[in-house]
């Protein structure tokens, strides 16, 4: 990955599309760099950014706070998901949905993403019918790092190589004993290794282009 002092104009358009380079400490991006490189949509990943607070981008080891939501198709599941996390001893933030009256995911993904996205939750999960699309509407807010994991290899991976702070559940998909192991996987894995870690700069770095 290429490292620079200063990023100039000329620097900027010798760029390959979608690039990703490394600025470093101290370093500078010149006001023309910065439109090419926008419209190039180049990654710069701010090198004393990154070794400052890379870690504080992993999501926490040890969860002690979930907000939980779900639509109408994942009332039940959400409520044995529930009462399970309780019984954990976990402090649950419970968001809803109640009753069969349908529900737009998005709304119930957004409002589990932003306590996680503000730091008021560790970690969140949400329900609905297949967790796709809750995953995609989560991962819409800054900051948030969401999957769908149908099973708990999944989520393993996910914690441990993505970082995923949201785990979306497709109600129709998994049964209540393969949603707890598949929750209980998310919350025990910790994301440690230093490339993974490194890596969610980048992810950040993405959010920042635009």
């Amino acid at each position: 990955m290429k490292k620079f002092e200063i990023i100039t104009e000329s620097d900027a358009r010798v760029l390959a599309q979608g690039e990703t380079v490394v600025l470093a400490r101290g370093g500078h991006v010149t006001p023309l760099a910065q439109d090419t490189l926008k419209e190039r949509r180049v990654i710069v990943v701010h090198e004393d950014r990154a070794s400052a607070d890379e870690a504080a981008l992993a999501p926490p080891a040890d969860i002690r706070k979930v907000a939980i939501a779900s639509d109408h198709t994942g009332v039940k599941l959400r409520r044995e998901i529930v009462g399970f996390l309780r019984g954990r001893g976990l402090a649950v933030t419970d968001l809803g949905t109640e009753g069969s009256e349908p529900v737009d995911y998005p709304d119930v993904a957004a409002s589990v993403a932003d306590l996680v996205a503000r730091g008021d939750a560790d970690g969140g999960i949400v329900i609905d019918g297949a967790g796709i699309g809750s995953a995609i509407a989560a991962n819409k807010i800054r900051g948030i790092r969401a999957v769908m994991a149908p099973t708990a290899t999944i989520a393993r991976y996910a914690r441990e190589h993505n970082g995923a702070n949201v785990l979306t559940l497709g109600a129709t998909l998994v049964s209540p004993d393969e949603a707890r192991a598949i929750v209980t996987t998310w919350l025990t894995t910790p994301m440690r290794e230093p490339r993974y870690i490194r890596r969610l700069a980048k992810i950040r770095a993405l959010e920042d282009r635009d």
